[in-house]
């Protein structure tokens, strides 16, 4: 018998032996949510509720077998036989079995991310679509999966990206009808369609979604709070027979709107269930006291949600700094001059991360470390530099000062319509192996080799080229970029990759950055040692002991900690995001943003203020700081301004 006194706390205790009936866990940051999992799971097969009766949905298969084997180490091999996994998985496992009943084979085909890319492609190319501003087939991929993901219809959720692009709304519509079939014919679903069939199948089909009701005694669900439309259902349809579900998840870090997570899920589980027990998980095992202050005073203000208090378990510690800085430049001095003091005090850079609300808000610093000598790593894995619209955005300032550059000739020629690397081949040998844009007759003879699309596309850059040279703008990257993006760049984004509209701020911020170099040529000389540097130190570092500083969004942080966390940019307008805050509830969900950068640190929080936005025109504006920090108590913090740290 296991002694849950002894391992639980009370609260995960009440959650994990609690009786039959619908249970919702509100697990606040660092409160043992996934220990309290395990011993449910441990407390039912305890009670003699057969494994096969366990339904345990998670969002990563990874999740799912930690918590089997924390849970098999508790209390045996039983626990192989519980139904684990990702929604999608479960589905995959229904429809196996059924998937002839809605018309497909049960041996169907999976289609991978580049599988599912080629039949849009094949779809657009069937349906003869001429408009030279048609989205891409990455594009519409992204927009599929989302109508997916919120259970809406692919015009519903046509963006205002896609509508600048002047492209019909029917034609889109057809191009997803047209995949649609194409999968049916080849017996063949994407990633979404495993959810929204499986969700399909037991909906359409009541004996079989009665057979699976039977079958599950009890549902566990994981993190309920990032669950969208189609998951939600799912779990009230599977668990409407016996009404055992245990839904855990923290209101507070419901962070994930963007792609389909509906808030309303975890807030409204009490009014269809009504007669849940609600247990709260507020003993945080992870964070000093004084950091908890600042993550309860952050969220306590926000509309619609079950109030939480963190309380501290470990023992006092310094208060959180706020650093009052000038502006970017001293923010990445400040952050750089701290890294070395923590390291000085024995942390590893590995031990520290630096937060921010979107990628263009790391330039700065990115540049700023490379420069120091400090290693970092980016926690998506790429860089800013390294990203494709920025590589794109560096290919025409490469060609604009290298003739013999090869390779930015392709990256830059390869965004003209019809356009393919046989193509660049021949131009490059016809233009003798090299292209000097400052030789008018030479882009006059390139202009010539092109067909009539590619030639309509190619007239903004030739006289871009011109203009480059002509008016001296190797002294003035930023307004090079400026005119680049707006003559050319900003509509072959939008019809060719994913969320533009964030890509289009890492390139504004590119702009003003590049002005800070002598010129375009020493600019691009600075990003090449930058990003070969990095290539190199990760070379000799591979693995996950890799001791370098830590870079990521706030997103991508969700569910890890670090001993040492820096939030960069609380200013108004960048955390929080001026973007998200037209939005409805745009406020309420910055902050949960802000409560989850704050709960990711253990030990120390810096939170960075600047003052001062540069801009590429050697301008500036004044921000005012973040209202996560012109709220929070004086007494909760300790405050520097300038470099008086």
């Amino acid at each position: 018998m296991i002694n849950y006194e002894k391992i639980l706390n009370p609260e995960q205790r009440q959650a994990a032996t609690a009786g039959d009936g619908p249970l919702l866990v509100l697990a606040a940051a660092g409160t043992g949510k996934t220990h309290t999992l395990v011993y449910r799971v441990a407390h039912l097969l305890e009670r003699g509720v057969p494994p096969e009766a366990i339904l345990l949905l998670t969002f990563t298969n990874r999740a799912a077998l930690e918590m089997l084997e924390r849970a098999r180490a508790v209390c045996g091999d039983q626990v192989g036989s519980v139904w684990s996994g990702t929604f999608h998985h479960v589905c995959n496992r229904f429809l196996r079995r059924y998937a002839d009943r809605i018309g497909f084979r049960n041996d169907f085909i999976i289609l991978d991310r580049d599988d599912a890319r080629s039949l849009i492609d094949g779809c657009i190319k069937d349906l003869h679509i001429q408009s030279k501003d048609f989205p891409k087939k990455d594009v519409l991929a992204s927009l599929f999966s989302n109508a997916a993901s919120r259970g809406l219809g692919i015009g519903d959720v046509i963006d205002e990206n896609l509508e600048a692009l002047r492209v019909d709304v029917a034609d889109i519509i057809r191009v997803g009808e047209a995949y649609v079939a194409k999968k049916a014919g080849l017996q063949a679903m994407d990633f979404d369609d495993l959810l929204t069939q499986g969700l399909r199948l037991i909906t359409e089909h009541a004996d079989i979604c009665r057979s699976y009701q039977e079958r599950f005694e009890h549902i566990l669900v994981d993190e309920y709070q990032d669950t969208n439309g189609p998951q939600a259902k799912l779990v009230d349809l599977l668990a409407a027979q016996r009404r055992n579900v245990m839904a855990v998840g923290d209101d507070f870090q419901c962070i994930y709107s963007w792609r389909g997570a509906d808030f309303r899920n975890i807030m409204e589980f009490p009014k269809r269930y009504p007669s849940c027990v609600i247990i709260k998980l507020e003993r945080n095992y992870r964070s000093v006291p004084e950091i908890l202050a600042v993550a309860n005073a952050c969220i306590a203000g926000n509309p619609d949600q079950f109030q939480k208090v963190l309380r501290a378990t470990r023992p006092e510690r310094a208060k959180p700094r706020v650093l009052r800085l000038r502006d970017g430049n001293e923010q990445a001095d400040a952050v750089i001059r701290l890294i070395r003091r923590y390291r000085d005090d024995g942390y590893r850079f590995a031990d520290m991360v630096v937060l921010y609300r979107a990628h263009f808000h790391s330039i700065e610093l990115q540049v700023a470390l490379g420069r120091a000598g400090i290693p970092c790593r980016i926690t998506s894995g790429v860089g800013v530099f390294e990203q494709a619209h920025v590589k794109d955005v560096l290919a025409m300032l490469r060609v604009c000062t290298r003739p013999d550059d090869r390779l930015g000739f392709d990256r830059l020629l390869g965004m003209l319509r019809g356009v393919g690397i046989k193509t660049l081949d021949g131009w490059w040998a016809k233009l003798g192996e090299r292209f000097d844009s400052a030789d008018p007759a030479q882009r006059q003879a390139l202009a010539a080799l092109m067909r009539p699309s590619a030639r309509g596309e190619w007239e903004p850059l030739d006289k871009l080229f011109g203009e480059y040279h002509d008016e001296g703008l190797a002294a003035n990257g930023g307004e090079l970029i400026e005119r680049f993006f707006e003559r050319f760049y900003k509509t072959y984004m939008a019809r060719t990759y994913e969320f533009a509209d964030r890509r289009a701020e890492d390139i504004r911020e590119l702009e003003v950055q590049i002005m800070r170099a002598a010129s375009v040529p020493a600019f691009l000389s600075e990003v090449a040692l930058l990003t070969n540097v990095d290539h190199e130190y990760n070379r000799r570092n591979r693995g996950e002991e890799e001791d370098a500083v830590q870079l990521g969004t706030v997103h991508q942080a969700k569910g890890l900690e670090w001993p040492v966390v820096f939030v960069i940019w609380a200013a108004e307008g960048m955390f929080p995001s001026s973007r998200t805050l037209d939005e409805p509830s745009g406020d309420a969900e910055e902050r949960r943003l802000f409560y989850v950068a704050v709960t990711r640190a253990r030990d120390e929080l810096v939170l960075a203020v600047p003052e001062i936005r540069r801009t590429r025109d050697g301008g500036m504006f004044f921000c005012k700081p973040s209202r996560f920090i012109s709220e929070l108590p004086r007494e909760l913090v300790r405050e520097s301004f300038g470099n008086r740290m």
